[in-house]
């Protein structure tokens, strides 16, 4: 297999579970356009490996994934481009290829959100089958409060599935963090357990997993998954993230992020 490990991507086997790590902790993993070809290329990997049975996802150090790297992620807009025309290209063409690729992946996968999740990394989160957190991991949708955008990465499709349309909006618009066991009481996530349990508690899981019958696992994902509507989804918000792109509140909140203070809206 090709070694994503410069991309900040590292693969480890433990039988038939391949555990696949985000490794980019100086960033909290946050996802960089590198990053988001080696998922895609890891995703793929995995579903044609038939060594592998069961997947565990997780990150490197102190966070999952602070969503996308908005300061070292490569993510410049091309001459005469538009920021949102630029952000919608990154969307389409690395960030919605991710979500997609995972939420496809035919075999279980199970998450360990060991610490933050901010953003793009709930939905990254949130593709996978099984979402285990640490009980001082958290999740928090960035994309409105901080940067005047909607919610991407599939979070839009997700949230009010899982946790009904009046949390996920109060999730989306005010962006206040979600605790680990609140997240598991709301039914956003499988279950939260003890932050030195989770590795532990994770591969166990995705053992049980890989012995079961791969065939069935997978028609049930298949049965549950509405692929077709997921992908719309990630299309819209692509289309709403290139006209907010272009809107003077982004721009405010990208340079509030830069110089870390409040944004001051129109």
């Amino acid at each position: 297999m090709e070694d994503h490990a410069a991309a900040g991507l590292t693969r480890h086997c433990a039988g038939t579970v391949a555990i696949v790590t985000l490794n980019r902790p100086q960033r909290l993993n946050a996802l960089s356009r590198p990053l988001c070809h080696a998922l895609v290329a890891m995703a793929e990997a995995l579903s044609a490996d038939n060594t592998v049975r069961a997947v565990v996802l997780t990150g490197a150090g102190a966070g999952f994934c602070a969503g996308a790297d908005l300061v070292d992620g490569g993510f410049t807009p091309l001459d005469g481009e538009t920021r949102g025309a630029a952000t919608r290209r990154f969307l389409e063409e690395d960030f919605n290829p991710v979500a997609l690729a995972w939420y496809r992946l035919a075999k279980p996968v199970v998450v360990a959100v060991n610490g933050i999740a901010a953003g793009g990394g709930v939905g990254l989160a949130l593709t996978g089958d099984f979402v285990l957190a640490a009980d001082n991991a958290s999740f928090v949708q960035v994309f409105t409060p901080k940067l005047a955008l909607v919610p991407d990465m599939g979070c839009s499709w997700q949230l009010p599935r899982l946790v009904g349309q009046a949390r996920a909006k109060a999730l989306a618009l005010l962006g206040d963090r979600l605790d680990a066991a609140t997240a598991a009481q709301w039914g956003l996530i499988h279950a939260a357990v003890p932050a030195n349990e989770l590795a532990a508690n994770a591969l166990a899981l995705a053992q049980r997993l890989a012995n079961g019958p791969a065939a069935a696992q997978s028609a049930v994902k298949r049965l549950f998954a509405d692929e077709a509507a997921f992908a719309a989804a990630l299309a819209e918000e692509a289309r709403l993230q290139q006209a907010l792109g272009d809107h003077p509140d982004h721009a405010e909140g990208l340079a509030a992020f830069a110089g870390k203070r409040a944004p001051q809206y129109s």
